[in-house]
């Protein structure tokens, strides 16, 4: 119940509504960053997105940041058809990140990155296998993901070694295909990204 509730909330924020009644346990007509980073502390998490427990000594949370933008699609070629078919294909992220102070912290794109100053960024890819689950079909996936190979992350990301995409809204690619191959769209989604590393 707790993670329906939570998800409903998040899907108002996505939609910039005024209000978010019906959403609230104390009838707030506002979500702020900071709530949805709180409440993202009370998600319960699948196996395949909760980090390993790098026993003896464990995990540290580096940050925690709240997204809201866009997911980017573009059209392309859909493989074997004739006549032609297209289909969208995930061009990238464009987001602001925000602090627990609700503050705008710095940007989060294609790459994808995460970068609070030219001094603080971090570019992350996919493992293998994907580590990726969907609580909410109607959302882009939960996922975990490491440091990209050959980008060193900077700042007050050096020492991260996953990040986690969690509490997401929003962001799936239409169900209407493209009709020409320069259609693009995008789509409104938020999301919680943790940054975490490995205790020395």
């Amino acid at each position: 119940m707790k993670i329906k509730l939570f998800l409903k909330c998040l899907l108002a924020a996505v939609l910039l509504t005024g209000t978010a009644g019906g959403c609230s346990e104390e009838n707030s007509v506002f979500y702020s960053p900071s709530y949805y980073i709180m409440k993202s502390e009370d998600l319960l998490f699948d196996s395949v997105i909760d980090l390993p427990a790098n026993l003896p000594t464990g995990n540290s949370r580096v940050a925690t940041y709240y997204a809201m933008g866009v997911q980017k699609y573009k059209s392309q070629v859909k493989a074997g058809t004739n006549p032609i078919l297209y289909e969208w294909v995930l061009a990238g992220p464009k987001a602001v990140l925000f602090d627990a102070g609700n503050k705008k912290i710095g940007s989060h794109g294609a790459g994808p990155f995460w970068e609070l100053s030219p001094a603080d960024s971090i570019f992350a890819q996919q493992f293998n296998p994907v580590k990726a689950v969907t609580p909410d079909g109607s959302s882009i996936p939960w996922l975990q993901l490491m440091p990209k190979n050959g980008r060193t992350p900077t700042g007050i990301f050096l020492n991260v070694a996953y990040i986690q995409r969690i509490a997401t809204t929003g962001g799936k690619a239409p169900t209407v295909a493209p009709v020409s191959l320069s259609d693009t769209v995008d789509v409104k989604y938020t999301a919680v990204y943790r940054f975490s590393k490995r205790n020395q």
